[in-house]
């Protein structure tokens, strides 16, 4: 690697996103800065009982809590599909590790301190250090203001120039609740997901929980244990599913939320009408940069952060602005990994980008296209239905091998077990052949890479 070709680059955050990025940078030859506000890596991974002043998460003075875990979480993935190709996510014996296929957050959490350990990421960190202004300068170059979390705005910040930065502070610490008529006037208690940990104060209550994903569907039973009634509020129920769900006595699906009322009822638009206790938001996040500053280059809209060319790169500041880790509804950790080696090798010259003008011919076609689709604005970064040809186009533009189909066909295998079996889908399972393919390609990993 050409000392010309090293560029000094500053790293948003210590999840998996900002841990994978500083691999590839770091292998590509550049020098890495690593800021995370936390004292530890793994980013939301990293559980923690307490919640947030306001439950609802929209108090911009509350006490900020990043993670958004709840204590009995367990991955929705088969460990062997999760896992960086870098160092594959294989079960690994001790006290307190978690050998299960679909393992507890805590077992995440380990692995990504793995991870950073074996590849010396910690040695690039600077942890219990906030970032609190990223700025462009007049030379193109970025002014990166952080200072040691806890500090009052008048002691003192450190301000450093780096080439390049690359933002990796995730995106499940500020909650996007759901917009309910009437709620004003409607005199029960509302709380977003990110501040649910356990079941115990929902005890003997109705609640009423809007959403329909993976957090959802586990947060419901979870409550339905203890609550007295539980209502799923979503707009993916079909009219044929409306109603007490199968194998549960106290759990009911509606169609979306029409209305509140002062008397405490909720009307849903098929026409039910219960009164409840509490609303519980299980409706995702909103993108948050609050220390980004570029001229209005980048905003970000209904939740769509842009204009970025290929959910990375602001064409009018590319190659030295970039997100890692922006896209949902996706397997995040080799989706990361693809992101920050297409990052780094075009950071270090080896890699080309297309010229500023044809990047954002690019970004308006897309947005076209999903206009043309009816694909509201704050879809912009799902790619439920594209993840993998995404994934494989930047390992294409990378050099590096796609994307294996053994794990292509896991994800999938298990997003039908799933939605057929959500309570068991976890613990039963039809595809040991896969199982078997994953771990031969895992030897294969390890024996190629000589870190390991």
């Amino acid at each position: 690697m050409s000392p010309i070709a090293s560029k000094n680059v500053a790293v948003i955050g210590a999840g998996a996103a900002g841990l994978i990025a500083a691999h590839e940078l770091r292998q590509e030859g550049h020098k890495v800065v690593v800021f995370e506000r936390e004292n530890q890596v793994g980013g939301t991974w990293g559980y923690a009982p307490a919640t947030e002043s306001d439950p609802l998460g929209l108090d911009p003075n509350r006490n900020v809590i990043h993670s958004s875990l709840y204590a009995s979480l367990r991955t929705n993935l088969p460990r062997e599909v999760m896992g960086f190709r870098a160092y594959p996510f294989v079960e690994k014996k001790g006290a307190h590790r978690d050998p299960r296929r679909f393992p507890g957050h805590e077992e995440v959490l380990e692995y990504l301190k793995d991870f950073a350990s074996d590849f010396g990421v910690c040695e690039m960190a600077r942890f219990g250090t906030e970032v609190w202004q990223v700025g462009l300068m007049e030379n193109g170059k970025w002014k990166v203001r952080s200072r040691k979390r806890g500090e009052n705005d008048d002691q003192e910040k450190l301000d450093e120039i780096f080439d390049a930065v690359v933002v990796c502070n995730g995106h499940y610490t500020e909650p996007r609740p759901a917009e309910i008529p009437g709620i004003e006037g409607w005199p029960g208690k509302q709380i977003h997901s990110h501040n649910y940990r356990v079941p115990e104060p929902f005890r003997d209550q109705v609640v009423v929980l809007i959403g329909n994903a993976a957090s959802a569907n586990d947060i419901s039973r979870e409550i339905a244990k203890v609550a007295k009634e539980v209502h799923i509020a979503s707009r993916s129920v079909q009219n044929d599913t409306l109603g007490k769900l199968a194998g549960y006595d106290n759990i009911w699906l509606h169609s979306v939320i029409e209305s509140v009322h002062g008397d405490g009822s909720v009307a849903f638009k098929e026409g039910t009408v219960i009164c409840a206790d509490t609303i519980l938001h299980c409706t995702g996040y909103k993108y948050h940069f609050p220390f980004l500053e570029t001229n209005g280059i980048v905003t970000v809209d209904d939740n769509r952060v842009g204009p970025l060319y290929k959910h990375i790169f602001p064409p009018a500041l590319a190659p030295w602005l970039s997100f890692v880790g922006l896209p949902w509804k996706v397997v995040p950790f080799p989706l990361c990994e693809f992101q920050s080696k297409w990052i780094a090798g075009i950071l270090c010259g080896r890699i080309s980008l297309p010229s500023p003008d044809q990047m954002m011919a690019n970004v308006e076609a897309f947005y076209s296209s999903m206009e043309a689709s009816s694909i509201p604005k704050r879809y912009t970064h799902n790619m439920a239905a594209y993840q993998f040809e995404y994934d494989d186009w930047l390992a294409a533009q990378a050099g590096c091998l796609l994307t294996e189909e053994w794990r292509k066909q896991m994800y999938f295998e298990s997003s039908m077990r799933k939605r057929a079996r959500p309570e068991t889908y976890r613990d039963q399972w039809e595809d040991e052949h896969l199982i078997s393919q994953a771990r031969d390609d895992f030897l294969k990993y390890l024996s190629e890479d000589p870190q390991k």
